[in-house]
């Protein structure tokens, strides 16, 4: 088949942009060497969110008597947890094989490792193809730390860790970011004994002190051991038990290491060199505002670009590309808006600037905060942990940034991103009425919080 486009990795941007693609007429191959759907579906949101969903039932159920309900014999069967994580990832799965299956005989799916060999060509299944537009979608996967006799450990990743079906008697998480605080709350509340080491001085630490404060108080109520400010230098061990020497903490013994420090692209056997595509110092693909790289007819996409690692960024790669291809080129990256959610308990969700942002960029801002507890619903749910902010520019009265700690906060944040997308006055969300009562009435409330829109 002659091809107008060849879509390397089947991740979040590659499949909608492949399927649209191939339903406006154009020739597309898919390469994929591995399993449908990149890490979203095998790795990261599908199955993490799926035992998370496990690890809050449990712990609802052993703390259900703050509300007057008293459950008795909470039981984790974490292989059953597993099997489920499984059987909704399979869903996915057979999902996404379908749309591709569905786009018709202009879109070809091939399984196999695709390697540039020259300009906008590349070997693929003991083939050869060439087409006028390539996109890289290769994706990202866990990076092995500066920790000597690491090589010599066997070490879980976050595909690894959602193996086990037996609970560890002691997991060490090494790195507390988004993934190692999500899976040290999940292992936690499945019963296993909890150490988070991190080098930085708190969890999640590009966020403001404060938010991450709220989290390691959460954290540390739960049980969940935290040695903070403390790299590790070595590890030593086996399958059964891990010897790690921290700096300030000498040593830590636990059963189980699970490491979550970094992730590395996946273009180590890509073969860019050979079709022009320049890799930053890191191996990311480096690509301009509209996902171009350094290649003529080249573009790439999602985590292995080096930008917000991110699902939902990925997909919003796929339209903007599309775009592009269409000859209609709209927003770039730069204009992207990019909220995140950490899927702890309570969530951590943010968009655009924090102050430690702000303050480096030299921004000037005023700020609206309060603590999720002054929140009605959140007193009467007894979900009361976690903070609210919001930075405002004082001359346009346009939001630059929030970030919030507290009960469903990755559905809130988003009231602030469309605003933000909107370019909208922050007035819009003081003059509108909110049900109460609701969480989304604490949004309302931290920006009355500020003296001009004023309810001190």
């Amino acid at each position: 088949m002659q091809l107008d486009t060849i879509v390397i990795g089947t991740g979040q941007a590659g499949v909608p942009l492949a399927e649209r693609l191939a339903r406006t007429g154009q020739r597309v191959l898919v390469a994929e060497r591995s399993l449908l759907g990149g890490t979203c579906v095998n790795y990261g949101c599908t199955p993490t969110k799926t035992m998370v969903a496990s690890a809050r039932a449990a712990h609802v159920a052993r703390t259900a008597g703050r509300l007057g309900v008293h459950a008795t014999d909470v039981r984790v069967d974490l292989a059953e947890v597993v099997r489920r994580k499984d059987a909704v990832v399979a869903r996915w799965i057979t999902g996404i094989e379908k749309r591709l299956a569905g786009a018709g005989e202009n879109l070809r799916l091939v399984r196999g490792a695709a390697r540039f060999v020259g300009e906008r060509e590349i070997e693929l299944a003991g083939e050869r193809h060439r087409a006028g537009t390539i996109v890289i979608d290769v994706g990202a996967r866990a990076a092995e730390p500066p920790v000597t006799g690491i090589d010599r450990v066997p070490w879980l990743d976050n595909r690894r860790v959602m193996e086990l079906t037996e609970l560890p008697e002691h997991l060490i998480v090494l790195g507390g970011g988004y993934v190692g605080c999500e899976f040290a709350q999940m292992f936690r509340r499945f019963g296993a004994r909890v150490t988070v080491v991190q080098s930085g001085e708190h969890l999640l630490d590009r966020e403001d002190a404060d938010i991450s404060e709220e989290v390691e108080n959460v954290f540390r109520g739960e049980g969940i051991d935290l040695l903070l400010g403390s790299a590790a230098t070595s590890v030593e061990g086996d399958a059964r038990r891990v010897r790690l020497s921290i700096e300030r903490h000498g040593a830590l013994e636990g059963t189980h290491l699970l490491v979550a420090t970094g992730r590395r692209p996946n273009t180590d056997d890509l073969g860019c060199e050979r079709a022009g595509v320049e890799l930053d110092e890191r191996g990311y693909v480096k690509v301009d505002e509209h996902f171009r790289t350094t290649a003529d007819g080249v573009f790439a996409v999602g985590d292995v670009t080096g930008g917000p690692q991110f699902t939902h960024t990925a997909w919003d790669d796929h339209r903007l590309v599309f775009d592009v291809l269409m000859g209609r080129p709209t927003r770039g990256r730069s204009e992207q808006i990019v909220p995140y959610t950490a899927f702890t308990d309570p969530q951590v969700a943010g968009v655009g600037l924090n102050e430690r942002a702000a303050r480096a960029k030299g921004v000037e801002y005023v700020l609206g905060a309060i603590p999720f507890g002054h929140v009605a619903r959140a007193i009467e749910t007894d979900e009361t942990a976690g903070r609210l902010k919001v930075l405002v520019d004082p001359k346009s009265e346009r939001i630059l940034g929030a970030a919030i700690v507290g009960a469903e906060a990755g559905e809130l944040v988003h009231v602030f991103a469309v605003l933000m997308q909107a370019g909208a006055s922050v007035r819009n969300l003081v003059d509108m009425q909110i049900v109460h009562p609701t969480y989304s009435e604490g949004l309302q409330s931290v920006v009355m919080s500020i003296d001009r829109f004023g309810l001190r």
